[in-house]
């Protein structure tokens, strides 16, 4: 299996190119505003799994290509608009410090977990329960 390719995509690539941009964009892990997307591509298996990149993996290209009706579209560009605007906007850090040349950070730990469709978390907190 090759590692998969995130890259920005035009507005008239084909709808799963958008469902791979929106699999791979780990916000999907705390935010569920596209599980609806997910479920109808294959409900029975995002019941089992709740990971998007598992369903684009097994959604057949002919399932794909049927989708056609507009209020799927419609959300899948919505939801594509609000991952942009997201990432275009300035960060927290950006804002309470806009002189810092420091530009990116990353915290990464093993012990935290961002959600149960990504196990890799190993030991220490294991698996916490959601709260809203």
């Amino acid at each position: 299996m090759s590692n998969p390719t995130y890259t920005a995509l035009s507005s008239e690539t084909r709808a799963s190119d958008a469902l791979t941009q929106l699999a791979l964009d780990l916000q999907w892990s705390w935010n569920h505003s596209a599980d609806e997307v997910w479920k109808r591509l294959d409900p029975e298996l995002w019941n089992l799994t709740g990971n998007p990149w598992l369903i684009l993996q097994a959604v057949s290209q002919r399932k794909l290509d049927e989708i056609t009706d507009t209020a799927f579209r419609s959300r899948l560009e919505h939801l594509l608009a609000e991952v942009d605007a997201k990432k275009s906007s300035p960060t927290w850090f950006q804002t309470a410090h806009p002189g810092s040349p420091l530009r990116t950070a990353a915290y990464f730990s093993m012990e935290y977990m961002l959600s149960e469709a990504l196990p890799i978390y190993s030991g220490g907190l294991a698996t916490l329960p959601a709260t809203s």
